[in-house]
């Protein structure tokens, strides 16, 4: 994904979290679905058809993962497709703070990421530059192609609507309509991270408008006291013609 906010264990719900895919438009990609022919049926997640991973997934019983890249053109790509991170940890039993201490020899074979691994009761991040993992407090929260926090102005955007629409009964398209910003920034709001000023302007926007690259997916996805999970994921073409969405409550 490339853009996430999220609160933690706020208003009496676990989890509350709104993403954004953004990528190139021709990647092949298989919606939301639960992984039943992969041998995981428990697992409900997008699938990147290319490398095989996922950029966000939960399961029944309350395992989630998400993952952002860290936006460093120069990098280059690294030999492990950073989808497989997230779909390791939903595919296995190990506890959030294990899972990313076993990352620590490995950071150097996956390109920059930020990685959310959680379960009902927990949540942790790592982001691998900084390859120091710790488990996060109550909050709200927001990642993008930097860190946890970075203050680029859609992620403070959507932090805000977000705080904004956590103490009202908001059902799940007004949640989902603060993902679909797209309004882009003044060159003088924005970030350096290496790309073109032209590249830097289209993706200052939330929710990306573009013909070969733009947001591919929206996804909300909700923890309730109760336990009960809620996944909702939105699907858009080049311009981001809408291409239909799909929602689960298990």
């Amino acid at each position: 994904m490339c853009l996430i906010a999220f609160a933690w264990q706020l208003s009496g719900r676990p989890l509350v979290l709104l993403g954004n895919r953004d990528e190139f438009h021709p990647r092949p990609t298989r919606a939301a679905t639960f992984w039943n022919e992969e041998g995981h049926p428990e697992l409900l997640a997008g699938k990147d058809l290319q490398a095989g991973g996922t950029w966000l997934g939960v399961t029944r019983s309350g395992r989630f993962a998400a993952l952002t890249n860290i936006r460093s053109p120069q990098a280059g790509p690294g030999p492990r497709s950073r989808g497989k991170l997230v779909l390791d940890y939903l595919s296995g039993r190990m506890s959030p703070e294990a899972y990313m201490t076993s990352l620590n020899d490995s950071l150097g074979k996956y390109a920059g990421f930020n990685l959310l691994a959680g379960t009902r009761q927990q949540l942790w991040f790592l982001n691998s530059d900084e390859a120091q993992a710790r488990e996060l407090t109550p909050g709200i929260y927001g990642l993008s192609n930097a860190s946890l926090n970075s203050p680029w102005p859609k992620l403070q955007a959507l932090r805000t609507g977000l705080e904004k629409q956590l103490d009202t009964d908001s059902d799940s398209d007004t949640l989902l309509d603060l993902l679909k910003d797209s309004r882009e920034y003044p060159d003088d709001q924005l970030p350096d991270s290496g790309v073109s000023p032209e590249w830097e302007r289209l993706l200052s926007a939330a929710f990306i408008l573009g013909e070969d690259y733009g947001t591919r997916a929206s996804t909300l996805l909700g923890i309730d006291a109760d336990g009960s999970i809620t996944f909702v994921e939105q699907n858009f073409g080049p311009n981001g013609k809408e291409l239909g969405d799909s929602g689960w409550i298990l």
